[in-house]
């Protein structure tokens, strides 16, 4: 059973950065895809960005490409959200999730492809 917890979110300013981590435990991580997905109040949960298991393809939603960049540490069975020239917009909890598929060889978008879960971290970005 994996286990997902992510880390890092707080308060910015309009136009200033954060570094979202999650750390995953349970299984090999460095088989599975890895996503981040966010959901404002009142919102559907939606895509934010997805890695390959290898690292070596990656897929953003179109709303923060270009400001946002995902990775992962496989040695450290962590991945990572860098979010540059945050907007008021960017605002909403933002989960980690594990792909169900070991070594799937797409880049998973939908939440549909996720087995696990991270409770969440808050990000809020004032304007």
């Amino acid at each position: 059973q994996a286990q997902l917890e992510e880390s890092g979110g707080g308060l910015v300013q309009a136009g200033g950065s954060l570094r979202l981590s999650c750390a995953a435990s349970g299984r090999t991580f460095s088989t599975y895809a890895m996503g981040w997905f966010r959901q404002a109040p009142g919102k559907e949960r939606n895509f934010v960005a997805a890695i390959s298991y290898s690292g070596g393809n990656t897929a953003y939603a179109d709303s923060v490409k270009g400001r946002f960049t995902i990775s992962r540490d496989n040695a450290k069975n962590t991945v990572y959200l860098q979010m540059n020239s945050l907007k008021p917009e960017d605002t909403a909890v933002y989960y980690c999730a594990g792909d169900s598929r070991f070594r799937r060889p797409t880049v998973p978008r939908n939440d549909q492809s996720y087995a696990y879960w991270g409770q969440g971290t808050q990000v809020t970005v004032s304007s």
